[in-house]
């Protein structure tokens, strides 16, 4: 079929996009890469498209779909897309992206080469031709560009020749491309989806939320649109959340399970009913945590799947929750997130909790027994904050004490409490004893007295505003502390720093360290039987303890690091592709035993759940490597590895 058949088909609804299908990915190297393969005559591949009935498929945009058969592509979306928006100068109703990557593709007449417009390089230059224009017959088509051109003396003589090459161009809508079909009674969403999964190995595959939404979207075409507008929401609260999770909660409304299987004899009511009692559910319980236990953004936003038990929990009681019955529920939900109750197999562990909350004897002491028996107790030890990096499991701990509790900034004497601060970037972790101090120290043979672990330890940690952390600068506790004491009297203490002063010199550092675990282990247990109104049944026992080398394990040193990769982030959701992990914890699916952390991971893979896993790990010891390796993840060690792997591995869809 030649592409100008195929684009008209696609202005007249007799080709569309499927719902399930993605959004556009490609870049403009992409892009610019495809047409000069076409202006070549190489091959680019054909087109697979699922032949069905117009009147029950469910397409992309608003476009109308012509009557009768209606072929949907399954393979080829990116080269339409890309030849559609050049071609037309407008992208297809079904689009889904960046309009930007194929608006201004420019032709150079002597050299045969494709560009993007560039206006220092191309204004003054008449062989650059506007390839959208010429398409569309602008300035009176092929016939206009010629007469333009004959106007410049040096380039007259060569005419012809640039006839014969703007012909060659424009021939590209006359190329015949091979069209496959997938066709028949038998194809099922559910067998069709598996194709598409099969034929694009090199894309972004499709998980099982995917696959449950794509039967969501057979009844209700706007559910994606409506669901993706609710995450970009949140995303504007700093919480970055995805559609399978924000699908899951809809799943424990509606069915009382995690499994996304036990949607599937639900209809379009029942979504749109849910959806709306799953949102309503999760901002209160945003708000409750953000609110009770200043857990207020997604950095320290750990244990993220107890909300969907949350919501279910919420939707059961279908009144508002009275304070002791609120505590208990955040009790819990914080406990389960600084034990990784969910770091190992999520659907499985929610099912088990799902389960606690129903039938006789079911409820929120039901869930926190089980917990209990799970982890084998819930007493904080001064061993659990043995751990260092911004990445520890008990850093959200930290920013939640700091949050919860009496702690006052050290230069203002305000406190930093949730209202009265508003986002992490607002404030900045602060190293108690600065880094380039610490490496300063030497021992008796003349090496490094403290590791990177010991200088990064949780416990040398607190949070300061920026002003507040500028003006101390590097400068030792000895020199500074006397200072906050004399000008904020109480301030220290409030932030779980030893009144010792002899604990405050370098030397005594690691005793500082020690002393410091102690009164945070203290307040974390006043603040968790706080939350339990002084119920004694759930703090009888103390929590086993990971060994320090365990916790230490890989993990973020700095925020210019967390900076970096949270760019990177951003970087890779602007591709089309899932946001990856910050921090990610490496846990025993059994235990919830951290037993590392990740710079940043996709766990399910960069193709949720059909690739394998992937960990970056920067600067990472040899034996954080060997763990993620042997679990299966494929390691990056630096950011621009992994860009050129997204890059030529993964977003070049269908450029072969």
């Amino acid at each position: 079929m030649k592409i100008a058949t195929i684009l008209d088909h696609i202005d007249s609804g007799h080709m569309a996009l499927p719902e399930f299908q993605r959004g556009y990915v490609w870049n403009r190297d992409q892009v610019r890469g495809l047409f000069d393969s076409l202006y070549r005559r190489h091959p680019v591949g054909g087109l697979l498209v699922w032949a069905t009935e117009a009147k029950t498929a469910v397409h992309r945009g608003d476009g109308p779909l012509a009557a009768g058969i209606v072929k949907l592509l399954l393979d080829g979306q990116q080269r339409m897309t890309s030849l559609y928006g050049v071609a037309r100068g407008t992208p297809p109703k079904f689009f889904d992206g960046n309009v930007q990557t194929f608006t201004g593709l420019r032709f150079h007449l002597r050299d045969e080469t494709f560009a993007f417009y560039q206006p220092v390089k191309m204004q003054d230059d008449p062989l650059w031709i506007d390839v959208t224009s010429l398409m569309q017959g602008g300035t009176n088509g092929l016939a206009g560009f010629v007469t333009a051109l004959s106007t410049y003396p040096d380039h007259a003589p060569k005419i012809g020749e640039y006839v014969a090459r703007l012909s060659r161009l424009l021939g590209i809508m006359d190329i015949d491309l091979h069209v496959e079909e997938v066709t028949g009674p038998d194809k099922t969403l559910d067998v069709v989806v598996d194709i598409f999964n099969r034929v694009n190995s090199g894309g972004t595959k499709l998980s099982k939320g995917d696959l449950a939404l794509a039967k969501i979207c057979a009844e209700w075409p706007e559910a994606r649109v409506t669901m993706k507008a609710k995450l970009k929401d949140w995303e504007g609260a700093d919480y970055y959340f995805s559609l399978d999770w924000l699908l899951r909660s809809v799943n424990t409304v509606l069915t009382g399970e995690a499994k996304f299987s036990y949607l599937d004899d639900k209809n379009a009511l029942d979504i749109q009913d849910g959806l709306k009692r799953a949102i309503k559910h999760i901002e209160t319980s945003l708000n409750l945590i953000a609110g009770r236990l200043g857990l207020d953004h997604d950095r320290v936003f750990f244990g993220r799947f107890g909300v969907p038990v949350m919501v279910r929990y919420l939707d059961a009681k279908q009144e508002p929750l009275g304070a002791a019955e609120r505590d208990k529920l955040l009790f819990w939900f914080a406990q389960a997130g600084m034990w990784g109750r969910f770091s190992g197999s999520t659907e499985s562990i929610i099912d088990q909790d799902l389960a606690a909350l129903e039938g006789a004897g079911g409820g929120l002491d039901a869930l926190l027994e089980q917990l209990r028996l799970w982890h084998g107790g819930l007493c904080v030890e001064p061993g659990h904050f043995t751990g260092s990096t911004l990445s520890a499991r008990f850093y959200p701990i930290l920013y939640m004490l700091t949050r919860m509790g009496e702690a006052r900034d050290w230069g203002t004497g305000l406190p930093l409490k949730a209202s009265l601060l508003g986002k992490m970037s607002r404030l900045e972790v602060h190293h108690i004893f600065p880094k380039a101090q610490l490496y300063k120290l030497k021992d008796a043979s003349g090496k490094a007295r403290h590791a990177r672990g010991e200088v990064n330890a949780l416990a040398n940690f607190c949070f300061l505003t920026k002003d507040t952390n500028l003006d101390i600068s590097d400068r030792l506790p000895e020199d500074y502390f006397p200072e906050i004491e004399a000008s904020h009297p109480g301030a220290l203490a409030s932030q779980w720093i030893p009144m010792d002063a002899a604990l405050w010199k370098a030397d005594r550092y690691l005793d500082f360290l020690e002393a410091r675990r102690a009164l945070l282990a203290d307040e974390a247990n006043r603040r968790f039987q706080d939350l339990l109104h002084d119920d004694k049944r759930w703090m009888t026992t103390a929590a086993p303890v990971a060994p320090a080398a365990a916790q230490e394990a890989g993990g973020i040193t700095t925020e210019a690091e967390e900076a970096e990769l949270e760019a990177f982030n951003d970087w890779v959701e602007a591709q089309g592709l899932p946001r990856g992990e910050i921090a990610f914890d490496y846990a025993d699916p059994a235990t919830g035993a951290q037993k590392a952390v990740f710079d940043l991971a996709w766990p399910d893979g960069l193709q949720p759940g059909l690739s394998s896993p992937v960990a970056v790990l920067l600067n990472q010891p040899g034996e954080v490597l060997a763990l993620a390796s042997a679990a299966g993840y494929r390691c990056f060690t630096t950011l621009p590895d992994l860009r050129a792997h997204i890059t030529d591995d993964i977003l070049r869809l269908e450029a072969a």
